[in-house]
């Protein structure tokens, strides 16, 4: 289906060849990071400022890995700790129609399993698909 519109909730920097071949034929993409890797010493003295840092870093190379292929497009406010915020706000002003779901092999991906987070990706009957990358 071209024209397809895919909303990217990138966890980890991607492999290129990977990603692109999994959303070759969308014509726009919006990226999607969150800062999901927050310990809980740093998350309970409000120290994020490396898992956000590091959401920024993420968010741009899934956004390079993927130029000219596609309109993509950073959601410049995802990179907060709450994943399941960052996926409805940017539904509320993309209209996907898919969510893909990037993050390393093996990585814990608990947060992927919140409620608040599948109820986020499930809420607007969007199709999603978790892809654990091969590298980083």
């Amino acid at each position: 289906m071209a024209g397809r519109k895919v909303l990217v909730v990138a966890t980890a920097p991607p492999d290129e060849a990977q990603l692109r071949a999994a959303i070759s034929d969308a014509e726009e993409i919006r990226v999607v990071a969150p800062a999901t890797d927050v310990s809980w010493l740093d998350w309970l003295t409000n120290d994020e400022d490396d898992a956000r840092r590091e959401a920024r870093q993420t968010a741009d190379r899934t956004a390079s890995a993927v130029a000219g292929e596609a309109s993509v497009e950073i959601d410049r406010t995802s990179q907060d700790t709450d994943a399941a915020q960052a996926i409805r706000d940017a539904l509320r002003s993309f209209s996907a129609d898919e969510i893909v779901v990037l993050t390393r092999p093996g990585d814990d991906t608990t947060w992927l399993d919140d409620e608040a987070v599948r109820a986020a990706i499930d809420a607007h009957g969007i199709p999603s698909r978790h892809l654990e990358l091969t590298k980083t």
